[in-house]
């Protein structure tokens, strides 16, 4: 089979070589799936630099995100089971964490579906609270994990504000229903949230950039409000200060999305259950901004982590066409 490998750790495009190889053996609880989409995220860029809190054993395969099948013929969105990720046509995956892929989205759709928009609902929801009537600002919004959470934040009923980096973004961003958006490139971001909101502050910030962005989001981050920390695309972890959370009385909450399979495994089906039924409805549908064929993967992955791209990148397998 065809897979891109890893052999040493550095930037993707650098690092990612296509070989052709045997397919993997599933382990002890695992299954064999036949690649049908696999969704790029910010995490495989991680992985190959060697910068993830998971460090699989080299040579391995990037791509933690698929939409697959099994040898009996099912459709499922699942997270493949590293070293043997979805940048192959096959990978492995625990059988315990399958997921029947929604009918109402395409192999792509599907393979954008699982983590970011996981993330979106418990980071919203679960960790967040956040109520219908409510104001969400969130960070990056048209790309991949932001598109993700303004979606869901409409689905919810709240009023939500946009920040992007740039013209381009910003008309993403408005087609995917933002209420507001704000380019951070040529608007103080501080100031505009504040004044579409009368002063008072977004009541859920979610964050997966970091850096300056967190600095921003506690500046205008409402009273009782909470910041949901997803992730640091800038590169920078902030510090933040407590004595300005106490002051203000909002709330810091960190969203470590994959500790729910250890710790509650049965929340993932529920929330799965939960995205599969808006986007029946139309709710939600994952923006698949390009659809790679195989051999551009590496470069995929590049742009991805240089971000640079909207939506969602999924590469397709040899042979699969969108």
């Amino acid at each position: 089979m065809q897979a891109w490998r890893v052999y040493e750790n550095g930037e993707p495009d650098a690092v990612m070589r296509r070989e052709e190889v045997e397919p993997p053996v599933p382990g002890e609880g695992q299954v064999l799936l036949k690649v049908r989409a696999a969704n790029v995220n910010f995490p495989d860029a991680l992985l190959c630099r060697g910068h993830y809190q998971v460090r699989p054993p080299l040579p391995f395969t990037p791509g933690v995100e698929v939409c697959a099948e099994t040898e009996d013929g099912r459709r499922v969105v699942a997270t493949a089971a590293l070293p043997h990720g979805g940048f192959a046509d096959y990978a492995l995956a625990d059988a315990a964490g399958l997921l029947p892929a929604p009918e109402a989205l395409d192999d792509a759709e599907a393979a954008a579906l699982h983590i970011g928009y996981q993330t979106g609902w418990f980071g919203l929801h679960r960790r967040a609270a956040l109520k219908e009537g409510e104001t969400l600002l969130v960070h990056a919004a048209a790309g991949g994990v932001g598109s993700a959470a303004v979606q869901l934040g409409k689905a919810a009923g709240a009023t939500v504000i946009g920040v992007v980096g740039g013209p381009g973004k910003a008309a993403v961003a408005r087609a995917l229903g933002c209420d507001l958006v704000i380019d951070r490139r040529s608007e103080d971001v501080v100031a505009a949230v504040k004044a579409a909101t009368g002063g008072r502050g977004a009541d859920v910030i979610y964050d997966p950039v970091g850096g300056e962005a967190y600095q921003q989001s506690a500046k205008c981050v409402a009273f009782e409000g909470r910041i949901v920390v997803v992730g640091f695309a800038s590169g920078t972890v902030p510090a933040p200060a407590l004595n300005h959370a106490l002051v203000k009385n909002y709330s810091v909450l960190g969203l470590h999305w994959g500790l729910y399979a250890v710790k509650d495994p049965a929340s993932i089906g529920r929330c799965h259950e939960a995205l599969t039924a808006y986007a029946a409805k139309g709710l939600i549908k994952p923006l698949v901004a390009e659809r790679v064929p195989f051999a551009g993967a590496a470069d995929a992955v590049r742009r991805v982590a240089d971000g640079t791209t909207t939506g969602r990148l999924v590469v397709l397998p040899e042979g699969v066409h969108a």
